[in-house]
C-alpha cells in the first residue's frame, strides 16, 4: 500500500500567529524552527516528534508514513 506523502506544511507561530509554508524533511523530524515573523525558536510540544506535528497543518512525513496523526 503506497500513499503519496505531503511534502509541505504551513507552520503557524503560537507567539505572533505568523504563517509560513515550508518543505519538510522527507526522512527525519525537525526539532527546531525559527519563526520568520518574530524570531522565536519553536520546539515541538510535549508528545510531538517535531515542529511540523506541533504547529503545522500537515504532520511530518515519518508520521504520515506510519498512518497516524500526532496527538
Amino acid at each position: 500500500m503506497t500513499s503519496k506523502l505531503v511534502a509541505q506544511s504551513t507552520l503557524t507561530c503560537p507567539h505572533c500567529s505568523h504563517q509560513a509554508t515550508e518543505t519538510m524533511p522527507a526522512n527525519a523530524c525537525q526539532f527546531f524552527y525559527e519563526c520568520l515573523g518574530c524570531g522565536e525558536l519553536l520546539r515541538p510540544k510535549a508528545g510531538d516528534c517535531c515542529v511540523f506535528c506541533s504547529y503545522g497543518d500537515v504532520p511530518c512525513p515519518p508520521i504520515q508514513q506510519q498512518g497516524c496523526a500526532c496527538p
